[in-house]
């Protein structure tokens, strides 16, 4: 009888972190394209921005700093994100680009269908909605952004776990007339969140569920690890630019 050996892919769960140092990580994982799925959460809340936004334009940055909360700009493109410190855990996925499709709505359906997935496991019936989110019941649960740079893919999206619209929009400037538009004032109408779903959240069977997800999606197999020394070498200074207004206000 043959057997197939399972290609391993590393499993990182990191705790809260401030969203400087998060979005540090996630660059210095994609500089070294070791396949690698990562679950983390911010402290404080905070919000991201896609790599081509202006932050004057999309985010309330006086609010924010009255909050004490971090405001970043992504790696990654995509819009205006609020990362709730008690209301999310955010995933990333990096890996070399020949593992991935080359057409990157193909690899985004590959991702986010395989944490849908995975959230069959803890009872809700998820799907990929183009471009880039996972929906419940026609509702948004999930979002994410994708770049690839030094031959490597880096997607990293959002799942939600509470969702508060009314801090969430105080926190970005959504024009009077793009919320007539979009209907963003019934927002709790179009986003739904795991609370909603299910109830009482147990985040270890959500972390276990979205594993086995990422595992039947890629044929792989996740071993729990830690960043390497080359990888951690990075950080500090990719931090100093994830947190200097020469990055964050350069648009």
């Amino acid at each position: 009888m043959a057997f197939t050996i399972m290609e391993k892919w590393r499993f990182l769960i990191h705790p809260a972190r401030d969203a400087f140092t998060n979005m540090a990580i996630d660059e210095a994982l994609l500089v070294s394209g070791k396949p690698t799925i990562r679950l983390y959460k911010w402290k404080p809340s905070a919000i991201s921005i896609g790599y081509f936004q202006g932050i004057e334009e999309e985010v309330n940055v006086d609010a924010c700093m009255a909050m004490n909360m971090d405001v970043v700009r992504r790696i990654t493109g995509g819009g205006a994100v609020f990362h709730d410190e008690m209301g999310e855990i955010t995933y990333s996925l990096i890996a070399p680009e020949k593992k991935m499709p080359k057409n990157v709505l193909s690899s985004c359906n590959k991702i986010c269908s395989s944490i849908a997935d995975g959230l069959g496991h803890v009872g809700i019936d998820a799907a990929f909605s183009p471009l880039n989110d996972i929906v419940v019941n026609g509702k948004k649960i999930s979002g994410s952004a994708q770049t690839r740079r030094y031959g490597n893919v880096l997607q990293h999206g959002t799942l939600l776990i509470d969702l508060n619209t009314e801090l969430m929009f105080s926190l970005l400037n959504v024009s009077a007339k793009k919320i007539e538009d979009k209907g963003i004032d019934k927002a709790s109408k179009r986003v739904t969140c795991l609370r909603e779903e299910v109830g009482s959240v147990d985040e270890g069977k959500i972390v276990k569920a979205l594993a086995r997800g990422f595992e039947k999606g890629f044929g792989m197999t996740l071993v729990k690890g830690c960043m390497n020394r080359e990888e951690i070498g990075r950080i500090d200074e990719l931090r100093e630019k994830y947190a200097s207004r020469e990055w964050n206000f350069k648009r």
